[in-house]
């Protein structure tokens, strides 16, 4: 009986292998098949000319894989950041057949780096991501978009004015209103710090001195390393450091302030609390426990959501993505590959 249990165990694995690599000799030749397109010679990556009203500037995208029911436009934070932070989606994305496209908007590393701080507004942004959108050819039936921090404001701004163009959204690591993050900053996270370190913090940024190497050898430990990636900086992952290495300061404390611990530049008053509720997409809201945005802030968000669904990332931080990456990623390809399956139910 050992014996003949042993066989069919045996003989269920073998025909799970064989089915197994059925979906692999399937789907795998279909999503590494580049032909026709007109990115091959490049490996994907496309530079994008966008118009502005200074003028046209160039951005660079990259695109991984095929699918045509699923193409994901990654949009990252700062402002000013880069895409190179994402580079974590290599490992799971691709395993869930999942088409998707790296991007640095404009003034971030590998797109141009235009001086004049008119352009650096959210409206115009929306704009661009507009233009992404058509030359990279995505539409309705296959386009969703994810935003990380700023990237998540980004990403609601367009679907507040562009979602007949979506098939869904996810939100990650970002609230509805500038106000509400730098509330739960000031009631929540400050009162927690050293006083006396915190007190040095605000009279460095108070005096203009954020550039002095005191005021991040204060902020590394004491909120770097607890809520923006919860692990010692000198262990960061090489795609965190280099998109740190090469973040544009510039459009970075023009819209985000000097300040690490709130906003307080152009978007210090970015409110769409009262507008989420007209994103009809279904969307995913990312948060984690012990980011830079309250978590329970962000479960309500899902609500207001006609379509919305919660992830939270218990481990997690600002870059859930890394410190708590089995929760982002199998919540993220969940919800994705529900949406092309056309499951999309609020959870």
């Amino acid at each position: 009986m050992k014996r003949q249990l042993a066989m069919l165990f045996a003989a269920g694995g073998l025909c799970m292998a064989l089915s197994a690599h059925a979906d692999n000799t399937t789907r795998g030749p279909s999503y590494f098949d580049n032909q026709g397109r007109d990115d091959v010679l490049s490996g994907g990556v496309k530079l994008i000319d966008i118009d502005t009203p200074k003028g046209k500037f160039r951005v660079w995208t990259k695109r991984v894989g095929n699918n045509p029911k699923l193409k994901l436009l990654l949009l990252h934070g700062g402002p000013g950041a880069t895409h190179e932070y994402f580079e974590a989606f290599d490992s799971y994305l691709p395993a869930a057949g999942i088409e998707y496209y790296y991007y640095d908007q404009l003034g971030s590393a590998y797109s141009d780096q235009p001086k004049d701080d008119s352009l650096w507004t959210t409206q115009r942004f929306v704009e661009e991501v507009e233009q992404v959108r058509q030359a990279l050819h995505l539409d309705k039936d296959n386009f969703c978009l994810l935003g990380h921090s700023w990237g998540g404001i980004l990403a609601m701004e367009y679907a507040l004015k562009y979602q007949q163009h979506l098939k869904c959204l996810v939100i990650s690591n970002m609230v509805d209103s500038i106000p509400a993050y730098n509330d739960y900053a000031h009631k929540v996270l400050m009162p927690a710090m050293d006083p006396k370190l915190l007190a040095e913090v605000q009279q460095l940024e108070v005096s203009g001195h954020t550039s002095d190497p005191r005021y991040m050898q204060i902020l590394t430990p004491m909120h770097y390393e607890k809520h923006v990636l919860r692990m010692p900086q000198a262990q960061w992952p090489d795609p965190v450091q280099r998109a740190f290495g090469h973040i544009n300061e510039q459009v970075y404390t023009l819209m985000q302030g000097p300040s690490e611990l709130g906003a307080s530049g152009r978007l210090e008053h970015w409110d769409r609390s009262k507008d989420l509720h007209r994103i009809t997409v279904p969307t995913l809201v990312i948060g984690a426990q012990y980011d830079t945005m309250d978590p329970t802030y962000m479960a309500a968000m899902a609500k207001k959501l006609p379509q919305g669904r919660f992830l939270l990332c218990p481990k997690g931080s600002h870059m859930a993505m890394y410190d708590d990456q089995r929760t982002y990623f199998d919540g993220l390809t969940r919800f994705l590959l529900d949406v092309e399956a056309g499951r999309t139910a609020a959870h």
